[in-house]
């Protein structure tokens, strides 16, 4: 019918400058005078034609006549959410999986579990918040009093977050912010530190995926390994055998970067792990291209935002600075890679929930986020 919108999916449909991007997640947009058709390999590629064609008919009341082909610029164009720290609502959780469904943004990145500070560094751990989100028969009363995931809530995120195109990367963390695992069992670490020199803490840890893991649909997950600061051989022992047990799980093993600060340099760690590039001190996105590692552009000083702290970014991204000079491939510190450099795969803002005894609310958080979570998508997505 005339001013109809058709979408075809085609699974031999390539473009030759788009490539393996245009053939994951692209798609072909041509418009004539009697209606709009939407073409792509992928029906994520289909999707991501539609929010297209209704994002310009809302912006513009038409479409030009034309033919255009799309496709984004980086595989990961995500938002991480500290859930650890600060328990969300399962409503929150869809509401957010959908406005990134919009956006084309396609990983959302759940933390789930971690703990505050103590108020003094040498101080007791006695009354720190720590939580762990997820509920198991298996581990009674290691989910979180104050809010904890069931399965079928969490399949009801891997529901949506399918039809919306968004990959859901679960995080388990350890062997730092680990307090809510050091409670459960108190011989297997002291404080928010796990203690690798039990054989059984790292056989617990493995138990705790061995639950969890088939929980979750995508292909990767996350097992964290950030600011440990004990034992630092010990340390990359426990890296290279939860990494080579999340394999063995089926999934693609991530973590955040943590071994200049903890060894000098990789050398001797598991190489096919997706790194989070969080901190140019701890492990910066030079040394991951020198070294070969896959790595996420999470940059501390220009993605992170910690609601009402006086560090980071505690009332919200800053706008201008996103609009005029970031990209993916910018870090703090004036450093850089090369743009759409083959290990970098894209990028992920952060909310950390840091101040766990302040009196904020979820809402809170999304009017922290929002003004700059569609400018992201854009950069992300355009490269």
């Amino acid at each position: 019918m005339p001013g109809d919108v058709a979408l075809l999916l085609d699974p031999v449909l390539t473009d030759a400058e788009g490539g393996e991007r245009f053939a994951q997640e692209g798609f072909l947009l041509t418009v004539a005078e009697d209606g709009a058709r939407v073409t792509a390999p992928t029906p994520r590629g289909l999707r991501y034609g539609a929010r297209t064609v209704i994002q310009h008919l809302d912006r513009h009341g038409e479409l030009p006549v034309g033919q255009g082909a799309d496709w984004p610029g980086y595989e990961v164009r995500g938002f991480m959410l500290d859930v650890g720290r600060r328990y969300f609502t399962p409503g929150f959780v869809r509401d957010l999986i959908g406005r990134m469904g919009e956006l084309k943004l396609n990983e959302l990145q759940l933390h789930l579990n971690d703990n505050g500070f103590r108020k003094d560094k040498t101080g007791p751990w006695d009354g720190v918040q720590a939580a762990f989100r997820l509920v198991s028969v298996r581990f009674p009363g290691l989910a979180a009093a104050d809010g904890a995931y069931t399965r079928a809530e969490w399949d009801s995120f891997e529901d949506l977050a399918a039809e919306h195109g968004v990959t859901l990367i679960p995080e388990i963390d350890g062997p730092a912010h680990a307090l809510a695992f050091t409670r459960y069992r108190p011989e297997l670490g002291e404080g928010d530190h796990l203690d690798l020199s039990r054989p059984e803490t790292t056989a617990f840890v493995k138990e705790v995926l061995d639950e969890f893991v088939p929980w979750f649909r995508g292909p990767e997950m996350h097992f964290g390994a950030d600011e440990y600061f004990s034992s630092p051989e010990l340390f990359r022992e426990y890296f290279n055998a939860i990494a080579a047990h999340v394999r063995a799980l089926g999934k693609h093993p991530r973590a955040w970067g943590s071994f200049t600060r903890m060894t000098g340099d990789a050398e001797g760690y598991d190489r096919d792990v997706t790194i989070n590039t969080w901190s140019t001190a701890w492990y910066d996105p030079v040394s991951a291209v020198r070294d070969g590692y896959r790595f996420v552009n999470t940059d501390d000083c220009l993605l992170y935002i910690v609601p009402f702290a006086d560090y980071y970014h505690p009332t919200g991204l800053d706008k201008e600075f996103i609009e005029r000079e970031w990209a993916p491939h910018v870090f703090a510190d004036g450093m850089t890679v090369e743009p759409k450099h083959p290990l970098l795969r894209g990028a992920m803002s952060a909310v950390w929930n840091d101040l766990t005894e302040a009196d904020y609310t979820e809402q809170d958080v999304w009017a922290l986020v929002e003004p700059t979570f569609a400018l992201l998508a854009e950069k992300m997505w355009n490269a």
